[in-house]
């Protein structure tokens, strides 16, 4: 075990090296000049869709705008947002906090991109299902030669969507708090999230168009009184993060000295894990939304990074970082923001942490079995979806039980595999989103 995490630990450093870092952010950057700042100027529209303006019940797919969108956030809000903020603090510093602001905010135009072309190239698998995501706008639309990165992206897929990290932070705060052991969260956690997946994605859209609004408002609420509390902290903390985010200079036990380059590597690695602007995943949701119009889904997606990691990974960096706990090397991922509740709101600070972490890892678990088995079905055709249903069940208990650094550096080098062929599709393909969005506003003009 010892060996396999050495290896994993060298494999994420290569893996979030200068160049993905310059394909994420560069990329996103590029694609938000060159949709002419659509992010801003199409939210109005984007919420239109979304209260169900333009529905109609005979479109192709599976669930409705609203139902995707709270897939892909149910896949995005969670351990990232809590456990991963947690994680950037200590291994970056607040600098890192700012450079997860500009990943997502570019990142909203790289979902806007993605999960257009998720419906644009929607294709049908063997049993004559629709079917969207990367890999289908990878083949479809760049065509058949480039069929070897829709293997790829499908094979790194089929592990980066394991939700090994979420049942490793469950696991890890039921123990900190009320010392349950994790093998038996693991346990608990895999009956639980069967019960749901098993029942495929309309089951697990079902679920998550409920849960996740319900989850969202109970932590914002939690957090808000945490900020409020502490806030006088709140202009020195903002400044500390604009000023760390380009010095490098604080990190977890006080230590000077982390270059500015890792305080953006850990910035932008934790905002790819907690909105995945860019690494895949939402279009898989959104490729299954009920739509003729591929842009109206893009519109839809693009809210999501801005929800995720501008509003709530917002309010979980000002919480732990106005507890102070943050400078301590003994105390790391969701157990820090566990005592920055626990320090502002007591014992129930630490009862309503514990339930929110457990919503946000279970209903991100229901998530990633869909992107996982589709990225499988990719490759050994949906028949054998369901093998890797119970392969996904097993690694949810293995995931429980590993090492904390095992887990994040296996999720984090399979994320950064995914992004690699994923952002050179929608580069490669920008000029077709844009094509279709001309056409679509040129029909439907927002307001």
């Amino acid at each position: 075990m010892q060996t396999l995490d050495r290896i994993l630990s060298v494999a994420v450093d290569i893996a979030w090296g200068t160049p993905l870092l310059i394909l994420l952010l560069g990329g996103g950057t590029l694609l938000t000049l060159y949709s002419r700042f659509l992010p801003l100027s199409g939210t109005r529209h984007a919420l239109e869709i979304l209260q169900g303006k333009f529905d109609r019940e005979g479109d192709p797919g599976d669930i409705s705008h609203f139902q995707a969108l709270s897939t892909a956030l149910s896949a995005t809000i969670g351990m990232g947002n809590i456990g991963g903020v947690a994680i950037a603090i200590t291994q970056g510093g607040p600098g890192a906090v700012f450079w997860m602001w500009m990943a997502a905010l570019v990142g909203m135009a790289t979902k806007f991109f993605s999960c257009t072309l998720a419906v644009l190239y929607r294709g049908t698998d063997s049993q004559g299902n629709v079917q969207g995501g990367p890999m289908y706008y990878m083949e479809l639309g760049l065509g058949r030669k480039f069929r070897f990165l829709a293997i790829f992206f499908s094979v790194c897929g089929t592990i980066g969507c394991l939700a090994m990290f979420q049942a490793n932070q469950v696991a890890e705060i039921l123990k900190d708090t009320y010392g349950v052991q994790s093998w038996l969260t693991g346990l608990v956690l895999t009956g639980l999230v069967a019960v749901v997946i098993l029942g495929g994605v309309k089951r697990i859209a079902k679920v998550a168009s409920r849960l996740v609004p319900f989850m969202c408002f109970l932590y914002l609420l939690a957090s808000l009184y945490v900020v409020l509390v502490h806030y006088p902290l709140v202009p020195q903390i903002f400044a500390q993060i604009v000023h760390d985010a380009f010095t490098g200079t604080a990190a977890a036990g006080g230590v000077a000295g982390i270059s500015v380059m890792t305080v953006i590597q850990t910035g932008i690695k934790r905002a790819a894990f907690s909105n995945e602007a860019g690494i895949g995943t939402a279009p898989m949701a959104h490729g299954a939304a009920k739509t003729t119009e591929p842009v109206r889904e893009g519109l839809v997606a693009m809210i999501g990074p801005f929800i995720d990691t501008i509003v709530v990974c917002s309010l979980t960096a000002f919480v732990i970082l106005s507890s102070g706990n943050w400078r301590s090397e003994e105390i790391q991922g969701v157990s820090l923001t566990t005592q920055a509740f626990e320090a502002a709101m007591g014992e129930f600070g630490k009862v309503a942490l514990v339930v929110i972490v457990l919503l946000f890892g279970i209903s991100t678990m229901f998530s990633y079995s869909y992107y996982g088995r589709k990225s499988f079905s990719y490759l050994f055709g949906p028949e054998n979806g369901r093998i890797y249903e119970f392969f996904y069940l097993v690694m949810l208990f293995v995931g429980a039980v590993w090492s904390a650094n095992m887990v994040v550096n296996l999720i984090d080098t399979t994320f950064a595999m995914m992004a690699l062929p994923n952002m050179l599709a929608i580069l490669l393909l920008a000029p077709k989103v844009m094509e279709a969005t001309r056409d679509y506003f040129s029909r439907h003009r927002p307001g």
